[in-house]
């Protein structure tokens, strides 16, 4: 009785390849921005003897707080696929609102912070929903936000005051416990530290969560990369994006507060322009201007690079006069260099 041998192939070995550390650092969003920043750190820390001091550190870290702040919502609209040009004017609406508010009306400053709250809430609402339920680019329809906010904020300012700045609230009820939590400083080590980067640190922290750990940033991420694929497998598409547009306005929300309470007074013609720096924060950081890529981090760093070129070119005794310029080069190299970065790491996958 012959016995037949049942030979089969053996399946083909299976190997899996992990990535090094560096290798997954290379393909994240933020890689470029940071070796960017190390550069433009190591420039001034050589060619500026007072931007090595620790207070001059501490001026370049509230610097960049302040527009870090923004940039964390602006880079999350920036990855859901859609732009935010009033988020600069939005700042100054955001204080002249809570100001007018307190001053013209006796009310308690809390009243105005909640007043203004609401307003800005409800201008990166409808600008979200003009944008999801007419199809036009939100390029476009901020843009007509931009215009129609910085006539509001001198037009109104000058209606109601008189004049193209506030009045002084220092001396309105509430006005101190507002500061405490929106301008105040602390001193580590005998340098003096504003509160903003501790809030700074926070959003960064919250935004990175919601964008890498929950529902929510995958649906961004879908959104972003392609609305008509997101809609088809459940996304609420309109409701993610509404739901951005009124975080950048938060986030606006809340720089202006800081500045009213660090100044006591707003001028009205404040924040125009700076909703490029946001913007120029974010693609620093990696985030793609067509969408579905970048990452909160990267915005954070791309603020800080800012801050380092903005006290840096001062402390090195150049002329300030070519900060634009410089602003521009560093957008472009940027821009280049997360383009190469980017190539690079899905070569690697």
């Amino acid at each position: 009785m012959s016995q037949t041998l049942d030979v089969r192939a053996a399946p083909p070995e299976v190997r899996v390849t992990r990535r090094s550390a560096f290798a997954r650092l290379f393909t994240r969003p933020e890689f470029g921005a940071l070796l960017g920043a190390i550069v433009i750190f190591l420039v001034f820390y050589s060619v500026a003897e007072p931007f090595r001091y620790a207070d001059s550190q501490a001026t370049v870290l509230y610097l960049s707080s302040t527009y870090g702040i923004p940039a964390v919502a602006v880079a999350l609209l920036m990855i859901g696929g859609e732009f935010d040009l009033s988020a600069g004017v939005a700042v100054t609406s955001s204080a002249l609102v809570a100001s007018m508010f307190s001053y013209q009306l006796t009310a308690n400053m809390w009243v105005g912070v909640a007043v203004s709250l609401a307003v800005a809430l409800a201008i990166g609402c409808i600008n979200g929903i003009l944008v999801v339920t007419t199809g036009i680019p939100s390029f476009l329809v901020t843009l007509g936000t931009f215009f129609m906010l910085r006539g509001l904020n001198l037009a109104m300012t000058k209606q109601i005051t008189g004049n193209v700045a506030t009045n002084d609230v220092s001396n309105i009820a509430g006005f101190d416990s507002a500061r405490k939590v929106f301008a105040s400083q602390f001193s580590v080590g005998g340098v003096s530290i504003r509160v903003t980067l501790l809030w700074w640190i926070g959003f960064i922290v919250l935004g990175t969560w919601v964008l890498l750990r929950t529902h929510v940033g995958n649906w961004i991420f879908a959104a972003g990369g392609s609305a008509p694929s997101a809609r088809a497998v459940g996304v609420p598409v309109k409701r993610v994006k509404i739901g951005l547009f009124m975080t950048v306005s938060f986030l606006a929300w809340f720089t202006g507060m800081h500045t009213l309470f660090a100044f006591n007074t707003v001028q009205s013609g404040l924040g125009v322009g700076n909703e490029f720096i946001y913007i120029v924060a974010a693609v620093v950081g990696g985030c793609l201007l067509t969408g579905g890529y970048g990452s909160v981090i990267g915005a954070a760093i791309g603020a800080w690079i800012f801050g380092m070129v903005n006290q840096g070119i001062v402390l090195a005794g150049w002329n300030p006069d070519w900060f634009y310029f410089f602003l521009g080069a560093l957008l472009l190299g940027a821009i280049l260099l997360n383009t190469w970065v980017r190539k690079r790491a899905e070569a690697m996958r």
